[in-house]
């Protein structure tokens, strides 16, 4: 990242470039420190600095008294107008800063005068950004059309498998982990998450079991050796499609697993399997689409057959615009949505499932969000060799963002345990005992 320069004495650009800062950061809680483009240096707060925002481009300042948006910051950063040194959570504290700062009229036009003082051009470090990140928001339609999401899909998961194994676990599960204890290796919490997700469909060897939206075959390979059911994954992704069908070759499951490139609207027959997992799909769907998505699900399910649905929620029903939401789906989403866990349990009832069980796993994903993005940062040489820095910066930030989020409370994550009806025979057995033995 940035090192720091030797301070230049500059103070007709200097002295306007810190009035700006001061008067956008002096209620910020916390303590940290400034440094310009031309090496000027100024701390904020009276503790040692939690960390460093480097400005490299007086650019930023003149948009940031005329829209004060978090978005603005995060773009600057993905483009390298600015950086960031120490903690980035502690950066993120910014983001609450800028949405809560109110300016009186005279502070406003002081700001103004100031932007106007500084300087016109300055040559940064900003070279044009050249990942289809920056542009996600103009690129999809937003439709949840078969084409807009595989596009979709295309855009978040197709990146690079090496740039994405560089900080998953060993088993490449790119979902919420189940942690024993907050000690719990990565690689440890997935193997649970994993086996958690047999346990609670009680697969029995010879079942036919099928993951909608099955990443890079995790699953569908774990339930198939520990379990013996024939398993079978769809996806959109066609980097995944093709990891997912070297892993099954490389770990003997031919005969017991498959995948394939297939939308969920697409699945074909009926009853077809006895159990369905979905973990970290519905997000994808379109809070429009969870009815077709519903319905796709109970038909291909045998009576009293179990379907596990395992994704994000959001504590405000709908998806409206905040600024969460606009750099969800500018940067690294262009089509996800969240409903509030109500709402997905609701529509799976109007579609006949019955609902036995609903488990909240908000600090499990905290914990992994933070594992990744250590992973991440650990990785970040290696990561270029695979994606631009634009890319790793926009992984890191949101990342650590969604932590965050997680901890905070105002984004949820939920198993739901349901049944297809038409049983003639109970589809569970009357405790959760078994799940713990």
């Amino acid at each position: 990242m940035s090192s720091t320069t030797t301070p230049v004495a500059s103070p007709i650009h200097a002295d306007p470039a810190l009035r700006i800062l001061n008067c956008l950061l002096r209620s910020f809680r916390g303590s940290m420190a400034l440094r310009l483009w031309n090496g000027i240096t100024h701390h904020i707060g009276r503790a040692s600095p939690a960390f460093t925002l480097v400005v490299r481009d007086s650019a930023v300042l003149r948009a940031l008294v005329l829209d004060r948006s978090p978005i603005l910051l995060a773009d600057a950063y993905f483009r390298n107008r600015i950086d960031f040194e120490g903690d980035l959570y502690a950066v993120l504290r910014l983001k609450e800063h800028f949405q809560t700062l109110a300016l009186s009229l005279r502070e406003r036009c002081a700001l103004w005068i100031d932007a106007m003082r500084l300087p016109r051009k300055h040559v940064s470090a900003l070279s044009p950004a050249h990942n289809t990140a920056l542009k996600a928001d103009e690129s999809f339609s937003h439709s949840h059309s078969k084409k807009s999401d595989r596009a979709a899909i295309s855009f978040h998961y197709d990146l690079s498998n090496s740039f994405y194994k560089l900080w998953l676990d060993e088993q490449m599960v790119y979902s919420c982990a189940y942690f024993e204890t907050p000690d719990d290796t990565l690689d440890q919490a997935q193997r649970n998450k994993l086996d958690h997700i047999c346990r609670k469909l009680r697969l029995v060897s010879g079942e036919r079991f099928l993951d909608i939206g099955c990443g890079w075959g995790a699953l569908v390979c774990w339930a198939a050796r520990n379990y013996g059911v024939r398993a079978h994954g769809i996806t959109l992704s066609q980097e995944q499609f093709e990891y997912a069908q070297q892993r099954i070759a490389t770990e003997g499951l031919g005969d017991l697993v498959s995948v394939e490139l297939r939308d969920y609207r697409d699945m074909e027959g009926e009853a077809v399997f006895d159990k369905v997992a979905s973990i970290g799909m519905f997000e994808h769907v379109g809070l429009a689409n969870l009815p077709v998505y519903n319905a796709s699900v109970y038909k291909v399910l045998r009576p009293g057959g179990l379907f596990l649905n395992h994704g994000i929620t959001h504590d405000e029903e709908g998806w409206q615009p905040t600024v969460d939401t606009e750099f969800i789906n500018r940067y690294v989403f262009p089509d996800g949505e969240l409903d509030t866990v109500s709402n997905i349990q609701r529509g799976m009832e109007n579609a006949g499932f019955e609902i036995h069980d609903v488990e909240g796993l908000r600090p499990h994903y905290a914990l992994t969000l933070r594992h990744w993005v250590q992973r991440l940062e650990t990785s970040h040489d290696q990561a270029l060799q695979y994606v631009s820095e634009t890319a790793y910066r926009v992984w890191r930030l949101y990342m650590a963002a969604c932590a965050l989020e997680f901890e905070a409370g105002g984004t949820g994550i939920y198993q739901i345990l349901a049944s297809k009806s038409g049983a003639t025979t109970r589809p569970l057995p009357l405790t959760r005992r078994d799940l713990y033995q």
